[in-house]
């Protein structure tokens, strides 16, 4: 099983902190935010290669960041992988870069656990993997009960398997408190869709859309976090994970 971890974006929503810094680099407690996501994959076994996504502005910086981690963690093999975007206006999107990386890099013979560099887990995800492996396709999924930010995100229905009935990406009026989350597993069985969907002309950019059009055409599984998760998308949501992280560093 292959990892690509999401960190193409521009995080404008963080300016000024973002201008000069990828926000998977920014400062949680102590280490990069990206350090914390990397270090919830060390349960995990039968990991190949993890890619690490990113832009032209910032791919230097990640190339620094993986070789530092790499040289302290030796088990890890990083690829970074540049998708040319210099801005907002010419990314690829994140389905666009999760399509790059299986064709550029000739990725297709092998699973792929999809995380957003951003999102911060206070949990080993070796049980989402140990669970997902049984099936076609599972996405992570969260509870949230506050209506209005549960709006935010893309929300599932789900039949007493766990299996997606219902998807829908930022809803108006969610059917559900069940957000998913940017943490996918996809079977090399199912990798070639990703090029089918991008050449269609549909929406490359927020990942949740992939699950959107793929929860139609076959089986997509849902595994819950239970513990707690964080979706770093603004400077609140990056002050209270440095809160949160700085408890666990002294543990």
């Amino acid at each position: 099983m292959n990892v690509l971890i999401l960190a193409a974006g521009y995080a404008t929503r963080l300016y000024p902190l973002t201008l000069k810094k990828a926000k998977p680099l920014l400062d949680v407690a102590g280490k990069p935010m990206l350090a914390w996501v990397v270090d919830n994959l060390r349960g995990v076994a039968g990991i190949e290669t993890t890619y690490i996504v990113t832009n032209a502005k910032f791919s230097g910086d990640f190339e620094n960041w993986a070789k530092n981690y790499q040289r302290a963690n030796p088990e890890f093999r990083f690829k970074i992988v540049n998708d040319g975007s210099t801005d907002d206006e010419n990314k690829l999107g994140a389905i666009g870069d999760i399509n790059l990386v299986l064709t550029r890099e000739n990725a297709l013979d092998s699973d792929l656990l999809v995380i957003a560099g951003d999102n911060l887990f206070r949990e080993s995800l070796a049980g989402f993997v140990d669970y997902a492996k049984k099936t076609q396709a599972t996405v992570g999924v969260h509870r949230v009960n506050d209506r209005e930010a549960i709006k935010k995100y893309g929300v599932v229905t789900v039949d007493a398997d766990g299996v997606i009935t219902h998807f829908e990406e930022k809803p108006k009026d969610p059917k559900s408190n069940l957000a998913a989350i940017a943490l996918y597993f996809y079977s090399k069985g199912v990798l070639p869709l990703f090029t089918t969907y991008v050449a269609a002309g549909n929406n490359p950019d927020q990942p949740g859309l992939f699950l959107q059009w793929l929860y139609r055409r076959g089986p997509v599984n849902t595994f819950q976090i239970t513990g707690q998760w964080l979706d770093i998308g603004s400077k609140e949501t990056l002050e209270e994970a440095n809160k949160i992280f700085a408890l666990d560093s002294k543990k």
